[in-house]
């Protein structure tokens, strides 16, 4: 519950959106972090830091051992100063992330976001009895004391969503120790994987290139530079794969040996207590979607081999463009006016919160020398705002990470107002603002194709996208579901870890694909197998959800935007039951899902009509 900097609460999009920039697509703005600090040891920094040394065991002496004695008015005050500790260490670590997700290799950089990792975690320490102790009072009495006081029923939700986790809290002792070698243990893997991943370079014709801009090479529409791509990256997977495998089977032994102390029934457990979401309606999404991959990514990857002309598909042409697409750099400006101009026929209201993201130095585009790769949003604190991170290379599909990202701004900007504790939304749901921004986008594009030949760019465009989206991240879902489970059973060989890849990657891919010897390593860069474990579904749950919310959109309910804007402006402070209820939508239900994945199905049925 203490403050970190961690990518997987910045939305890292599906397939880590590739990139190396040049000046052909205009200016491109960069961050100014000056709205959470204007220096490292300035005057603000050093006052906060300050403030938070004392206010910590302050907080401690007042509070510890004393919650079970509190009226309502008491644990209110105890959870208001809870919320402003959580925004100052919130306000320090998103500004020592963000500067260091700017460039990763910049050993200054490193050492300040270490630094202040290390003392936010210090000062913390003390506090970690709120939750545990606050756990430990009776539910009669706390039902009764939130039922008595509105200002403490505000934080329900806060305290259900503690509550949910009270089967599995260990001792204060245990806990604590927890808290203090969590800098030396996941944390620090996750910084090796980051530096590691920041610091490769690959050999394409003699050219040595980062990671962004070989994985780019994978949708050129040249097939030979699409090879050379994907062996250059072979070729340096292989070479590091057994650090790699050391990473993941570290960290997957470190979290079965913590949810074997808490005793999680399963590794998937924690992910869905903090997204709030029940297990079987995970459990319907991916059998839902695994049932789905014949008429899915099976029938349009076929349909994609014939359009190229191809008996049989190489890995490096998943991504590839079709034939005839146009493959002019899209301006930044260009890029800007398409997703502000669709936002705004939307609601205009979308537009004008967005428009401060490109005007004030919260959107960092550009793609720099140990810049983190793919792009997030990051919410940073509810008394300052967002910011994005992309790494732009004018094609289509930046613009539609752009439309995604910027929605993941409007969201974290309209849940603001529910204050630090309730305005975090589930992953689950936090991929909805996102999504839809990138549906608004599409149609806006779909709408203003020319011609036949263009709209069907644009449809296999998207399919592709909702491919990447669903079944993809069903697959990386499986992917880890197997692998923790592999682990739970001794140490695992980069063998073995390949294997279990190539399982899932031939079962969601299709007969279609052949795939060249290397390929087994491609787990290696996927982020959120590190940062996040089983953080992928929410991209499932997301797709399908907003496919649902678009279909009510688009049959003209004349209150949807009204509605729209309430369930953003929620935040945390709803179950996903109470959010979509006034849409009459119900992710329950297992239908729910085969709703969002007829919309896909629907469009590679235009896409084959086309073809007849």
């Amino acid at each position: 519950m203490f403050k970190t900097f961690d990518p997987s609460r910045s939305n890292f999009p599906r397939d880590m959106r590739d990139s190396t920039s040049d000046g052909e697509f205009g200016d491109l703005p960069e961050w100014n972090l000056d709205d959470l600090y204007p220096s490292t040891d300035g005057t603000e920094i050093t006052q906060d830091m300050d403030w938070l040394s004392k206010e910590c065991p302050a907080f401690a002496t007042d509070y510890e051992g004393k919650l079970a004695d509190l009226d309502a008015t008491g644990l209110l005050n105890c959870i208001l100063r809870f919320e402003k500790i959580q925004n100052i260490m919130g306000r320090v670590m998103s500004f020592a992330g963000l500067r260091y997700y700017q460039n990763t290799v910049d050993a200054d950089r490193a050492k300040f976001m270490a630094d202040m990792q290390g003392a936010i975690t210090d000062m913390s320490t003390p506090m970690v009895f709120f939750s545990l102790e606050l756990n430990r009072v009776d539910d009669a009495k706390l039902d009764a004391m939130v039922a008595a006081d509105e200002g403490l029923a505000r934080y329900k939700p806060i305290l259900d969503q503690m509550r949910a986790m009270k089967p599995y809290q260990l001792s204060d002792e245990l806990e604590k120790f927890l808290h203090d070698q969590s800098v030396v243990g996941a944390t620090a893997w996750n910084r090796l994987f980051d530096e590691t991943m920041a610091g490769l370079t690959f050999n394409v014709d003699g050219e040595e290139m980062v990671l962004e801009a070989t994985l780019n090479l994978l949708s050129d529409a040249d097939r030979t530079k699409r090879e050379a791509g994907a062996k250059a990256l072979v070729a340096v997977f292989q070479d590091s794969i057994s650090l790699f495998a050391r990473i993941t089977n570290t960290l997957a032994k470190e979290k079965e040996v913590e949810d074997r102390w808490r005793g999680l029934p399963t590794p998937q457990a924690s992910r869905h207590l903090a997204n709030h979401v029940e297990p079987e309606v995970v459990e319907a999404l991916r059998n839902a979607v695994v049932a789905a991959y014949p008429k899915l990514s099976h029938r349009y990857y076929a349909l994609k081999a014939k359009w190229m002309g191809l008996e049989t598909l190489e890995m490096w042409d998943r991504n590839a463009p079709l034939p005839d697409e146009d493959n002019a750099a899209i301006s930044w400006d260009d890029a800007r006016a398409t997703v502000l101009g669709a936002y705004s026929d939307f609601d205009p209201e979308m537009a004008r919160i967005a428009e401060p993201f490109f005007d004030k130095g919260w959107i960092d585009a550009g793609v720099k020398p140990g810049k983190a790769p793919g792009a997030f949003a990051h919410p940073t604190v509810t008394n300052v705002h967002p910011y994005v991170m992309l790494n732009y290379l004018g094609k289509q599909r930046d613009v539609m990470t752009l439309a995604h990202e910027l929605g993941h701004g409007v969201h974290q900007v309209l849940a603001a107002d529910q204050g630090e504790l309730l305005s975090s939304t589930p992953l689950t749901l936090a991929e909805t603002a996102s999504v839809f921004g990138e549906m608004l986008t599409f149609r806006k594009l779909l709408d203003a194709a020319p011609d036949q030949a263009a709209r069907k760019r644009m449809l296999a465009g998207k399919v592709e996208d909702m491919i990447n989206t669903v079944v993809r991240q069903i697959a990386f879902y499986d992917f880890e579901c197997k692998l923790h489970a592999a682990r739970a059973t001794g140490e695992l060989t980069p063998d073995q870890i390949n294997a279990i890849w190539m399982s899932v990657q031939a079962e969601s891919l299709g007969p279609v694909f052949n795939f060249m010897d290397g390929y087994e390593t491609f787990w290696a860069y996927i982020p959120h197998f590190i940062h996040s474990p089983f953080y992928v579904y929410a991209y499932a749950f997301g797709d399908g959800l907003v496919n649902a919310l678009y279909a009510v959109y688009a049959e003209g309910d004349p209150d949807f935007q009204a509605k729209y804007f309430d369930m953003l402006k929620a935040g945390g402070s709803k179950h996903h039951k109470e959010l979509l209820a006034p849409f009459g939508l119900d992710a329950s239900d297992p239908k729910f899902w085969d709703k969002g994945l007829s919309l896909i199905s629907s469009m590679i049925d235009e896409l084959e009509a086309m073809e007849g």
